[in-house]
């Protein structure tokens, strides 16, 4: 084998969980809130998207880079720099774990319903979901939930792209303005876009789940990324997510924008009403492509979510316990794996609760989900740049000085962000 070769055999040995955070990223957070910034704003938000991706790019990237430094989780980085930095994380953690889930799932069951034309409670089916995944994940483990990912996303992808190039010859671009006028930005308005951010391209927690993804890709292939293999991985599905946000915000704009239309806030309806106002804009023969894409979207997002959520708190309980290892003990791994699943059927019977209470209130439920991560950003941001700047960290795999800059431009930003929401949050 010829050292070219051996470079291709590596890098798609690390192709992994680039692909699976596209899949958790590219959800609720796409299919839902890009989709009402475009038929709210119509492209007035592009440049929000954008920022909203420059500024969370150094704390999503610092997981897997953490990871392929050290060959241990972000969740180690953070207990090196005391308890208490895992105390706050667990905190975050289970302050929104349940209602991101409740959300995510209650979108895919609205298109399950849909779709399938099931007569069925959105909660009955939320349920099966968990189960289907969860199932999924014990037959499987990571290999499966990597091969799911991949098969998912790709679906996905060219199913987006594809209804995307079909909406442009609709767009009015000689109206396109990429930002919204002042006297549109009122406390709605601003609510909304914390919301967008909240989850744009996703809730800074997944930059852990990033780091266990990325341990868990080494023990499947047997092979220890290098840095390189691991940043090439990381910006396919980081740049990927952004490329995506931006072609639902497209669809939101050239099919919805302009026509008066309130998106409908239970999941079966909202369903409903994406695929059929795409159908009746792109022509009924769309409805597939449309369709797949959005069922492919969320499916790939709740499957992501129901192993991310168990599998960084069992890592958490191990971390608390004691320090990591490379490679893990394997008593370790026992344990954790019991955890995980305990994990798993609380957060299911949490989110399962949540959607029963908020089961006609989707867009609120959205709206509360992703505030909530917006809210934890910069404290999370924050501790991701101390976790990759530590010693531990070889000097040639720390960040360069243009990404620490970067890194620490993008917490002011998401913290002044935040303090304003709150202001204006209290003072409305």
């Amino acid at each position: 084998m010829t050292a070219q070769d051996s470079s291709r055999s590596g890098l798609w040995k690390a192709i992994g969980p680039g692909v699976l955070f596209t899949g958790a990223a590219v959800g609720v957070s796409h299919l839902v809130q890009s989709t009402r910034a475009g038929a709210m704003f119509g492209f007035g938000l592009v440049l929000v998207i954008v920022l909203a991706n420059a500024a969370k790019y150094p704390a999503f990237r610092f997981g897997p880079q953490y990871a392929a430094a050290t060959h241990t989780s972000l969740l180690e980085g953070y207990r090196r720099q005391g308890k208490w930095a895992l105390v706050v994380y667990a905190l975050f953690t289970v302050g929104t774990m349940f209602t991101v889930q409740a959300a995510v799932t209650m979108v895919t069951a609205g298109l399950a319903i849909f779709l399938l034309g099931i007569d069925a409670s959105p909660v009955l089916v939320s349920a099966v979901l968990f189960a289907i995944c969860a199932g999924l994940l014990a037959a499987g483990r990571y290999r499966w939930l990597d091969l799911i990912g991949k098969v998912v996303v790709t679906i996905l992808a060219v199913s987006t792209l594809a209804a995307t190039a079909l909406a442009l010859p609709r767009v009015d671009w000689s109206q396109m303005v990429l930002w919204v006028p002042l006297e549109e930005l009122d406390l709605t308005a601003v609510f909304f876009i914390a919301a967008l951010v909240g989850w744009m391209p996703s809730a800074i927690d997944v930059a852990v789940w990033q780091s266990l993804w990325t341990l868990a890709r080494e023990k499947d292939s047997g092979h220890r990324a290098t840095m390189r293999e691991s940043m090439t991985d990381f910006h396919v599905g980081y740049i990927g997510t952004v490329v995506l946000a931006l072609c639902f915000l497209t669809l939101g704009a050239a099919v919805m924008h302009g026509r008066g239309v309130e998106l409908s806030n239970t999941a079966g309806g909202f369903a409903a009403q994406v695929v059929t106002l795409y159908t009746e804009t792109l022509g009924d023969w769309s409805r597939l492509v449309i369709g797949v894409c959005a069922f492919a979207t969320m499916f790939s997002t709740t499957l992501t979510v129901v192993d991310g959520f168990p599998r960084a708190l069992s890592v958490l309980v191990a971390r608390v316990r004691a320090p990591e290892q490379p490679g893990g003990a394997e008593e370790d791994q026992r344990d954790n794996r019991r955890v995980y699943w305990a994990s798993v059927a609380i957060l299911a019977l949490g989110s399962l609760a949540i959607l029963q209470l908020l089961i006609g209130a989707l867009k609120t439920m959205v709206d509360i989900a992703t505030t909530l991560s917006f809210l934890t950003a910069p404290v999370l941001a924050w501790l991701n740049h101390r976790a990759v700047l530590r010693p531990e960290v070889p000097q040639a795999m720390r960040p360069r000085p243009w990404l620490v800059t970067m890194s620490w431009a993008g917490i002011a930003a998401q913290g002044a962000f935040a303090i304003y929401y709150v202001w204006i949050l209290l003072s409305s």
